[in-house]
């Protein structure tokens, strides 16, 4: 049978939208290869590792009919890659083997069956459904993820916290150092507060498949899975438990003192500094006193950076340190020309934002330098 015939663009397309979540290696071996199932005409593409399940479908021609196997994933896509882009490839069952040909080229594959290939069991007590801009969920996880922690033992802080209430969809990560918060008006009233974690590497699969263009992501939520549906793609999730840390509690309000200066003259002065920090210790004082922030560093060779900027500032003098990378981070995933930041003391947290702009927020904690 033809599973397939069409051009190496299109199978090379739908399979890598599908295989980000594969690992090289696994300890259930199936877990390296895509299912593929025919029905009539039509063929599904799932993959999983058991906690993430990402499933499309898509007409790629070849012999109508039922047929369902596995194969290996990668090695599929890396001859495909091998292949010109307007070259017309086919792939034919022949017993327990998938050829797949393309021009001169021939390579038979070996595979798996169907039936033993784990798919994720779907929960059966799924949320009502919500959607948003799939080009406003990739912006909200840009504007968070960097703040995410990396193999924290305090396993619910590696991921993003969402929460939908009312009109409003919240994302928040933080990593027990800093805080990102970032949140967007959706289209229809969620009635009932839905607040679930997404572990990290769903939210790293999702910022690679969603999309700047047109068209909207349905979301839903059940208490321990998330489904997501968008460009005729079904991501299915498991979710991290535990209880994430209140957020409203960490983000520091009334603070007296405030500047707001251009975002890019900041981040090279950052960047300048940084360069004689000490690899372990990535610290930086700032001066704030009247017309000027003063950004200082110095590492264990004894060598020091000083730069200076001038700013519309009429506040406390105050000499504050943090870890710089926390404050490239965020600065490198905004996009905006002007930042504000506000402080209470060299002590306290600061809380940087977006100018008139209640929808993004972000906690750096001082250091002590």
């Amino acid at each position: 049978m033809i599973v397939l015939k069409t051009t190496q663009e299109q199978v090379l397309d739908v399979l890598q939208s599908v295989s980000g979540i594969v690992e090289r290696r696994h300890t259930l071996p199936i877990l390296a290869n895509v299912l593929i199932r025919k029905t009539g005409q039509v063929l599904q593409f799932t993959t999983s590792d058991l906690e993430i399940q990402i499933r499309t479908e898509a007409d790629l021609e070849g012999d109508a009919g039922q047929f369902s196997t596995t194969v290996g994933a990668r090695k599929l896509i890396d001859i495909l890659r091998s292949m010109p882009a307007d070259q017309t490839v086919s792939l034919e069952s022949n017993q327990n083997k998938l050829i797949l040909k393309g021009g001169k080229s021939r390579f038979t594959l070996q595979t798996l069956p169907a039936e033993e290939f784990p798919l994720v069991q779907e929960s059966s007590s799924f949320g009502p459904v919500f959607s948003v801009p799939q080009k406003t969920l990739k912006q909200l996880l840009n504007q968070v993820s960097f703040a995410m922690a990396v193999h924290d033992i305090r396993y619910y802080l590696n991921g993003i916290l969402f929460v939908a209430e009312g009109k409003q969809l919240s994302l928040v990560a933080t990593d027990g150092h800093r805080l990102a918060y970032a949140c967007a008006t959706l289209e229809n009233d969620v009635q009932q507060r839905q607040e679930v974690i997404l572990p990290r590497k769903t939210v790293l699969e999702l910022q690679r498949l969603l999309s700047d263009k047109e068209g909207s992501i349905d979301m839903q939520f059940a208490s321990n899975q998330a489904k997501f549906t968008f460009d005729g793609m079904e991501f299915v999730t498991k979710l991290v438990e535990g209880k994430f840390p209140d957020y409203n509690r960490v983000i520091p309000k009334g603070q007296k003192n405030t500047i707001v200066l251009g975002r890019n003259p900041l981040l090279a002065c950052l960047q300048r500094t940084a360069i004689l920090t000490s690899e372990k210790f990535k610290g930086v004082r700032l001066n704030l006193e009247p017309g000027v922030l003063r950004v200082a560093s110095s590492n264990a060779e004894q060598e020091e950076a000083i730069d200076e900027l001038e700013i519309d500032y009429g506040g406390d003098a105050i000499e504050i340190g943090f870890n710089v990378t926390y404050l490239m981070d965020v600065l490198g995933n905004m996009e905006q020309d002007m930042v504000r930041i506000d402080l209470a003391d060299s002590n306290s947290s600061a809380l940087v934002t977006i100018p008139d702009n209640e929808q993004f927020k972000y906690v750096v904690m001082p250091m002590r330098i």
